[in-house]
């Protein structure tokens, strides 16, 4: 599933909303690594597609945390809310809590907050 934002002046609408799960991805030997954390933008996409703006900028991350390793040849998916959203000059920062889930894990493979900037 995935979210259509309607233009940067409808994150507002948003905070504290979960927008839903990417799909579960297969890690496979060759994907191991820093890979958790890198495939966050990759999934966000799934996720959320913002229309309507002119562009958007991977701003960072807030807070990182890997809770729990990701075993070679688990499905890995990844959850977000929308934590806040800042005015910014010519559009809006977007903070999301994010999830990184490992099928039938206990505990999530990576949490983490990460900072999106879109602009009208």
């Amino acid at each position: 599933m995935t979210t259509t934002v309607d233009g940067v002046d409808a994150f507002h609408k948003l905070v504290g909303d979960h927008l839903g799960y990417s799909e579960w991805q297969p890690i496979t030997q060759d994907r191991v690594g820093y890979l958790t954390l890198s495939l966050a933008p990759v999934l966000l996409n799934k996720i959320i597609r913002v229309d309507n703006m002119k562009f958007g900028v991977n701003y960072g991350c807030n807070k990182v945390r890997f809770p729990s390793p990701v075993p070679v040849g688990s499905d890995l998916r990844m959850g977000v809310s929308v934590a806040a959203v800042d005015d910014v000059e010519g559009g809006v920062q977007v903070t999301y809590d994010m999830t990184m889930e490992v099928k039938d894990a206990p505990k999530p493979a990576c949490v983490a907050q990460v900072v999106y900037r879109y602009y009208r």
